[in-house]
């Protein structure tokens, strides 16, 4: 008798007829996969696969990498430039001359008529990173105006500013190696399972060798908190209460590393002072982490021989997020585990070239890391770019979260959206969608038509999307990789530095800037401008990046010309001898003192509210909500809520219910689960209409990041079930 397996019929996989497979990089998260995109005989891409020679990926890809090339021919593409008069009027095909001179013309009327800063452009993470320049020196070079920022501000902003408080200039100090020598990890706010798979096996196969303990500080009970060693359930934006209890321990039990800290850091004395009032007994009644926990954590990360840690949107997403990011580099700095073999302090960067954006785009700067604030780096750029250095403002403008704001009050009339849809990204939607309508003139730069920002804009420009032209991008360990182009793009649509170098013809009298036509052109200058700084890229070539899967900068033009593998250079930055980038060559070692502003649950509003991400879907699902085998998993928001709080609200199990805040309300389903606290839900934040109608906009002080993770709401049954799940269908577009 047969049983099991042979009884069934066996698995067959389709033969999709792949007669070639062209080299790119994944699109989505900061991972950075190398991968491969599978083309038939008429050249339509049908496959993706891992590459196995790839460092970062090592031949794996997620559930959405697996998928991506079905990016390429899904529904709601922008194939045409579209023009209108007033939003609620439709849309008229037009050329591109038409649509390119429109948006040049109104850019520049509204900047005569209210000033230069009248005009706002918002750009992403998802671009490459010779777009990214590019728009950069049209937007500070020729157009002006000093409110100019990037979706990033969203997600990594809070690292940034912490990484720049801290070492003085941003750039993740460690890499995914450091898994593979660290003897302690802390994840902070970080499900690597869920918002990055590969990373996550890459950490995994390294604790199952090394046997490391693994403590996650996390409210919810994640993929990541189900494997960890300690889970620290926090109380919601208190992580500064704890990371200043673990100094206190530290300190106190002489646990630190003295000598580093003499060598290598400056304010000890104050942080010291300023951690003395954090004692663990007084902390836990704040942090909601009992004393022995606290101190246990402590010692386990103070005396293991190299300790690691990383960080998500948990610790970014608050009003405290820069002082969490500066308060995680303090526990690096004061037991030395910063440039070292498993002593690091990486933040998991949300976006698949958020780094890049970070390093070129000029939108908290000029371009590699420069400041607008330094004379000699206004003055350097300007010089590169043939402009006069006064056009260059002397200090950073408005960010993302601000520039909304100044819509509302009128200070910007025009705006240009690039890539992204604040109509859903933005918390407090509602009050976005209002003041939209505020505008004068609004350009939608996307490779999606559909997307619910386009819905207020005046023109549409239809852009080529990953896999549709070549470039670079960084991952989160500042590795550089290639995405070629595996396709032409959509219709009429055209890449991104195509449209860049359209709109600087309109504003570049004479000439007098240079616009290089290829993405390889433009790799060459920026590899001139990154010479001698910390980020150099000078030693790379495309041919070089994509040899070697993906290179880690630094590395530069010297190395390359002494022949130095790619692979070996780079790898840490701080290393010993530490040269920190403030001016006498040390960190800062920062106080903390906490506030606490976070909205709270109340007798109105009794639950906490957590966002976050889901495995199958990307941000706002303007990708993964095209592509069935990552939606069917996930095609309606819902929240998870505790079995016991389900009770006595009297839901059930798949029931439909409304969730109210101080802002608005949405319609979700419930679903049971013991990973949330009975007086906490968790609400996948991917979905139009939903979490970010009940997110407040509070920003973080430094990094004007949202606190998207510190909300209070409260949960209604609804009595008609199927006027519910009717109206949660209509609000999706079934």
């Amino acid at each position: 008798m047969l049983f099991g397996r042979s009884q069934k019929n066996p698995i067959k996989i389709a033969d999709k007829q792949v007669t070639q497979w062209k080299y790119a990089t994944c699109g989505y998260c900061s991972t950075g996969c190398s991968m491969e995109v599978g083309l038939n005989q008429a050249g339509k891409p049908v496959s993706s696969r891992g590459v196995g020679g790839a460092d970062v990926n090592r031949g794996k890809l997620c559930l959405k990498g697996i998928m991506e090339h079905e990016l390429l021919s899904s529904a709601g593409r922008g194939d045409k430039p579209l023009l209108r008069d007033q939003i609620d009027q439709p849309w008229a095909e037009v050329n591109w001359d038409s649509a390119l001179d429109k948006v040049a013309g109104q850019i520049k009327a509204v900047q005569h008529k209210y000033g230069r800063d009248s005009v706002a452009i918002v750009s992403t993470g998802q671009m490459l990173t010779e777009e990214f320049y590019t728009l950069g020196k049209l937007a500070r070079g020729l157009i002006g105006s000093n409110n100019y920022d990037g979706n990033t501000t969203l997600c990594m902003a809070s690292a940034v500013s912490g990484y720049k408080r801290s070492f003085g200039s941003d750039g993740p100090p460690g890499c995914y190696e450091d898994f593979e020598h660290t003897d302690c990890l802390i994840a902070w706010g970080s499900n690597l399972p869920e918002q990055h798979p590969v990373i996550y096996w890459r950490f995994k196969e390294a604790q199952e060798k090394r046997q490391f303990p693994l403590i996650v500080v996390d409210p919810r009970v994640t993929m990541l908190a189900q494997n960890a060693d300690i889970h620290l359930a926090i109380t919601p934006g208190t992580d500064v209460v704890l990371q200043n209890a673990l100094m206190h321990v530290i300190l106190d039990e002489g646990l630190e590393d003295q000598d580093y800290i003499e060598k290598n850091t400056n304010g000890i004395e104050a942080l010291k002072a300023e951690v003395e009032k954090y004692n663990p007994t007084m902390a836990a009644t704040i942090c909601g982490i009992d004393e022995d926990s606290i101190r246990l954590v402590a010692r386990l990360y103070a005396k293991a021989k190299a300790s690691m840690q990383i960080w998500t949107m948990g610790i970014n997403q608050s009003t405290h997020g820069s002082d969490g990011v500066v308060g995680i580099n303090n526990l690096s700095l004061i037991t030395g585990n910063i440039g070292k073999p498993g002593g690091t302090s990486l933040s998991i960067t949300g976006q698949c070239n958020a780094m890049g954006t970070r390093e070129w785009s000029s939108c908290s700067g000029l371009p590699n890391h420069r400041y607008l604030e330094n004379a000699e780096d206004r003055q350097e750029i300007a010089d590169f770019w043939g402009i006069d250095a006064d056009f260059l403002p002397t200090q950073r403008g408005l960010a993302q979260t601000d520039i909304f704001q100044a819509i509302e009050t009128g200070e910007i009339k025009g705006l240009w959206v690039i890539a992204t849809n604040p109509l859903t990204s933005m918390p407090n939607t509602a009050r976005i969608r209002k003041t939209m309508r505020n505008l004068d003139f609004c350009v939608v730069q996307d490779c999606y038509a559909d997307t619910e920002t386009a819905e207020y804009a005046h023109v549409f420009l239809p852009a080529g999307t990953w896999g549709e032209k070549e470039g670079v991008m960084t991952n989160t360990e500042r590795r550089v990789n290639l995405v070629t182009r595996v396709a032409q793009p959509h219709g009429d649509s055209k890449p991104d530095l195509w449209i860049f170098n359209q709109i600087a013809e309109r504003f570049n009298e004479h000439g007098k800037v240079k616009f290089p036509e290829t993405s390889a052109a433009v790799f060459e200058e920026m590899k001139l401008l990154s010479k001698g700084r910390l980020c150099d890229i000078s030693g790379m070539t495309y041919d070089l990046i994509e040899q070697s899967r993906g290179i880690q900068w630094p590395y530069t033009e010297a190395q390359n010309e002494r022949g130095e593998s790619p692979v070996a250079g780079g790898g840490r930055l701080y290393t010993e001898p530490t040269t920190f980038c403030y001016a006498d060559g040390k960190a800062k070692l920062i106080p903390l003192p906490f506030v606490d502003n976070n909205e709270t649950p109340d007798e109105e509003f009794p639950v906490w509210l957590n966002t976050g991400r889901l495995v199958e879907h990307f941000h706002t699902r303007t990708k993964t909500g095209k592509v069935g085998n990552n939606n069917k998993f996930s095609p309606i928001p819902f929240i998870e809520i505790n079995p016991d709080a389900a009770v006595q609200l009297a839901v059930k199990d798949g029931d439909y219910v409304r969730l109210v805040s101080r802002r608005s309300d949405a319609v979700v389903m419930a679903k049971h689960t013991q990973r949330v606290a009975k007086n906490m839900i968790f609400l996948p934040f991917h979905f139009h209409d939903c979490a970010n109608r009940l997110t407040l906009g509070l920003l973080d002080p430094y990094s004007r990041q949202p606190a998207f993770k510190q909300h209070a709401v409260r949960v209604e049954p609804i009595v008609d079930q199927k006027a519910a799940a009717k109206l949660s269908m209509e609000m999706r577009g079934f």
